[in-house]
């Protein structure tokens, strides 16, 4: 999920900090969770998804989950 992440937000070119600041989440959370340190809550998938500008499912189908 984190890869998916990275690398949406990198298309849009948005710093991790940018991002977390849009979505009202800690930039070091934001980093962890790129990096696959921490799980992600529906409710913070839902947050950084519509940050993005992109469907929580596409994010998801990234994965292959």
């Amino acid at each position: 999920m984190g890869a998916a992440i990275r690398a949406a937000r990198l298309a849009q070119g948005l710093s991790q900090e940018a991002l977390a600041e849009i979505d009202s989440i800690d930039r070091s959370y934001m980093g962890g969770i790129e990096r696959g340190e921490h799980n992600l809550a529906i409710m913070n998938l839902l947050k950084i998804s519509d940050a993005l500008g992109v469907k929580a499912s596409s994010l998801l189908d990234e994965t292959g989950i």
